[in-house]
């Protein structure tokens, strides 16, 4: 089994803006099979040793290196934990505080210090999360699924939300809007039921405005027409068509799942389509120093970035000019790293995808608010 603990959108904007005087961000690989994780846990060893030296390097104050170096062997000693692990581990420390994330995603090795996070990797995990929430409805029945990377799909319990339609009243028979009379037939049920969608719908808001995970919508005919007609959740395209009622939990994941997968590659596709069109208005670029600077002024609208790639150096707080450094050290950090948390805290959309997304496939693409 894998064992995953992602962070939030919130605390992803929480972990950029953190500051230290040492911030040492490690990933590498993991297997969720407890009896090879050795490998893991040697490699975490050398990647420390790396950021210990980088500090040294800079001459810093070893009575701040060695809590942070006790912190480290407290991990790489706890067995328990190695014993429940995923395909990939992040691990963002400071002196006085350690996290760590067990992530779904396949990470590459990495390891770098400087006085913010390294935080490009645990996009990854916000922008396909490979995780979503099923609502499978019809009017016998409304069960909300979750399914995850790592554990069995289960129902979950959702405060005020109808066993079926009956809870919620009289079946094809309802007062009409002048408090006289009966609606029969089509039109009585038609208001019966969206009687019914109302109430689902504002039980399953708290809850989807929380998690931010996708949706999937199992239902058959009308009651499917209904939800995207009324419902304000918002719904991936595609339907687990039929009537959800006999499905099981993970009957329901199975079917889910390409709707999941299509969904994430229509994301991508639809950058790739918006960034040609942008292309001939001059609002799009993969230099890293025009990037720098637009995410510094507040003018990037969507940026896709190599989840993997590293390239090191600073970017100035004020004018966003970029200084590239040919290797890492415990003062510059990552400037892609730098880039998407800037673009993110100004409103922009960041997705952390492979190279081979990207169009030119270099380090970034980015697709700008105005004219470059």
């Amino acid at each position: 089994m894998h064992y995953v603990d992602i962070p939030t959108a919130r605390e992803l904007g929480e972990l950029d803006l953190e500051r230290a005087d040492a911030c040492v961000s490690i990933y590498l690989p993991t297997t969720p099979v407890s009896r090879e994780t050795e490998a893991s846990r040697i490699a975490l060893g050398n990647l420390v040793k790396k950021a210990v030296a980088q500090l040294e390097a800079e001459s810093f104050d070893k009575r701040r290196i060695w809590p942070l170096q006790e912190q480290f062997d407290s991990l790489l000693a706890d067995n328990d934990f190695w014993s429940h692990q995923a395909n990939s581990l992040a691990i963002l420390a400071t002196p006085d505080s350690m996290r760590t994330y067990r992530l779904a995603n396949k990470l590459v090795e990495n390891v770098e210090v400087s006085d913010r996070f390294h935080i490009k990797p645990l996009l990854r995990a916000i922008t396909f999360p490979q995780a979503a929430h099923v609502l499978a409805i019809s009017e016998n029945s409304a069960r909300l699924i979750e399914i995850s990377p790592d554990l069995p799909a289960a129902e979950i319990e959702v405060p005020n939300l109808p066993e079926n339609a009956a809870a919620v009243g009289s079946r094809g028979s309802a007062k009409n809007y002048t408090g006289a009379g009966h609606r029969h037939g089509t039109h009585g049920e038609d208001f019966h039921l969206g009687r019914y969608v109302r109430k689902v719908s504002a039980a399953l808001r708290p809850l989807m405005r929380e998690s931010g995970l996708p949706v999937v919508l199992a239902a058959a005919q009308p009651m499917e027409a209904l939800f995207r007609g009324l419902s304000d959740v918002e719904f991936l395209a595609k339907t687990i068509a039929g009537n959800p009622d006999h499905l099981t939990p993970q009957e329901l994941e199975k079917a889910a799942r390409p709707i999941l997968d299509a969904h994430y590659e229509e994301r991508i596709q639809d950058f790739h389509r918006l960034y040609e069109q942008r292309a001939g208005q001059r609002r799009t670029t993969t230099d890293i120093t025009d990037a720098a600077r637009l995410a510094t002024f507040g003018g990037i609208d969507t940026v896709l970035v190599d989840i993997d790639s590293v390239v090191d150096g600073l970017i100035d707080e004020e004018t966003g000019e970029v200084t590239f450094d040919s290797s890492g050290d415990a003062i510059n950090y990552g400037i892609v790293d730098e880039i998407a948390g800037r673009a993110l805290r100004t409103g922009a959309t960041v997705l952390a995808v492979r190279r081979a997304d990207i169009p030119g496939r270099g380090d970034l693409a980015a697709i700008s608010r105005y004219p470059i």
